[in-house]
């Protein structure tokens, strides 16, 4: 007989295991129809609030799930119901997670305005690996993080990186010279672009020299990383797996968790040899005088006006942060930019001379450059904007907000702002599916709302890397275009799919000519 058993035939012992046993049972039944009965209110309660924003017909079960489709068609949806509701709309996840997805730049000033805290049904995926870093922490922390951050991202400390960025897209280059005038076959590119900008970001992060191009399937953190971002991906976009339990039970699951526990050891030890190494430099001159800063150098010398630093977690957590959306960002921008040239080549000869004549003959670019190519610049943000890297936004609203005509949302309402629609709202773009650079001369960027333009987001919380992700798609489509022409293959047209990044369900198909 077991210790409960026998306790429980004590003869001072007031209920017999039979009795106790239909009392847990009757216990636990009162608390899951006490939970269910209180989202059903919550339910009742939003479709109240929501009254005020007319919207796209919701399914009592899937609520608009059944809409998000693997095949690309969600912004095509999306879109689409834009036009019909231009301001905002509601969007079900199953029947008891609304958001409130915004459309106009009006509304989204409402919300970046603030610094409402990224919503965590989105982003609470990427906590277990990169912790509470800059992305997803919010309050005091985001704000002290914030503070101690920006100088890393000063131009000082940019400079150097141009050399670090244009060293990598060398290799690239050689890379491709594999599938170069080969005009019945092409390219994916935005695998080889991935390896590139991981590259790139891990030599900035930490001067960690991977050579993943060459020897991706070697590296067990690179590894680990690709990982990490298609296993988060997966697990968005499988509804089921947002249940911690079932997801620990799979071996998507279990490889996550793996791949955490090699890029957490991989960071710790590299923070840890730092610091070892920087014991006895205690000025960022001093080391600045022996190499390039990277970021791990300016986490590691940030301090506070009390004179404290970050602690290890939180510099493993920015790191790991750096290291999520200063790669996979940028190779989708990066992808997205180099097809859109293939498929305007007008568009892309007119960039290719402009880089010709500030080259001049040189290999790569350098620091001065990238302020000379005005209209391969233009193209890029043309790009950005039909093609956003990150195609919505989400926040938790902190406090009740107001929006311009009125209507209101109380505090907790869960927040979508979808920045691949802005991008196409007709009140601001004219004729929006078209490429045109000219939409970012001077002029028209002047004339423009502030926040109809937002890939990198917009207000106190927008992307504290931007002037580095745009050093480094400059630099990578000025040297792409200066070697190779590009083209698309007519037989694998790229579908968005909107997943963490904007990505391609059947990948990004280029064909490359090499130039002499």
């Amino acid at each position: 007989m077991g210790f409960v058993e026998g306790m429980l035939n004590v003869s001072w012992f007031p209920i017999n295991a039979h009795r106790l046993y239909h009392l847990i049972a009757v216990f636990c039944l009162v608390a899951v129809l006490l939970k269910i009965t209180r989202l059903f209110l919550r339910r009742s309660e939003a479709i109240k609030i929501l009254k005020q924003f007319p919207g796209p017909p919701t399914h009592w079960l899937y609520g608009h799930v059944h809409e998000f489709r693997q095949d690309g068609t969600d912004l095509d949806v999306s879109c689409s119901w834009g036009k019909v509701y231009p301001y905002a709309f509601p969007l079900w996840f199953g029947p008891f997670v609304p958001f409130l997805n915004i459309c106009h730049p009006e509304y989204a000033k409402v919300i970046l305005t603030t610094t409402e805290p990224k919503d965590s049904f989105t982003y609470t995926f990427l906590i277990p690996w990169i912790g509470e870093g800059l992305l997803v922490s919010d309050g005091s922390k985001w704000f002290r993080h914030r503070r101690l951050l920006t100088p890393g991202f000063h131009y000082d400390i940019l400079k150097p990186y141009v050399k670090v960025m244009g060293d990598s897209v060398n290799v690239l280059l050689k890379k491709l010279e594999r599938y170069s005038n080969k005009y019945d076959e092409s390219v994916e590119m935005f695998q080889q672009i991935s390896l590139l900008t991981l590259d790139i970001i891990l030599k900035c992060a930490f001067s960690y020299n991977s050579n993943c191009q060459l020897e991706s399937d070697t590296n067990s953190y690179v590894q680990a990383v690709y990982d990490l971002c298609h296993l988060t991906n997966v697990r968005l976009r499988t509804f089921p797996l947002h249940s911690d339990i079932i997801f620990h039970l799979t071996s998507a699951g279990y490889k996550f968790r793996k791949s955490c526990k090699i890029a957490h050891h991989h960071t710790e030890e590299v923070i840890k040899e730092r610091k070892k190494a920087l014991k006895d430099e205690k000025e960022l001159s001093k080391i600045q005088k022996k190499r390039y800063l990277d970021f791990l150098d300016i986490l590691l010398s940030a301090a506070d006006e009390d004179g404290k630093g970050l602690s290890d977690e939180d510099i493993r957590a920015e790191v790991d942060t750096f290291m999520f959306e200063g790669h996979d960002t940028t190779a989708s921008g990066i992808s997205w930019i180099l097809y859109n040239l293939a498929l305007h080549p007008e568009h892309q000869q007119k960039c290719r001379e402009e880089i010709q004549d500030v080259l001049s003959g040189e290999e790569t670019m350098d620091w001065d450059h990238l302020s000379k190519i005005p209209y391969t610049t233009m193209c890029i943000k043309e790009s950005l904007r039909l093609c956003p890297p990150v195609p919505e936004v989400a926040r938790k609203l902190t406090k009740p907000i107001k929006f311009p005509d009125g209507r209101t949302l109380p505090e907790g309402f869960l927040i979508g702002i979808a920045v691949y629609n802005i991008h196409r709202c007709e009140y601001f773009w004219e004729n929006p599916e078209v490429f045109d650079p000219m939409r970012f001369s001077a002029q028209e960027s002047a004339e423009r709302h502030p926040f109809a333009y937002i890939p990198f987001s917009a207000g106190p919380r927008n992307c504290i890397g931007q002037n580095f992700a745009m050093n480094e798609m400059k630099i990578a489509v000025a040297m792409i275009l200066r070697r190779y022409e590009l083209a698309v293959d007519s037989s694998k047209i790229p579908k968005k799919v909107p997943k963490l990044v904007l990505r391609s369900l059947n990948g990004i198909h280029l064909k490359l000519k090499k130039l002499d």
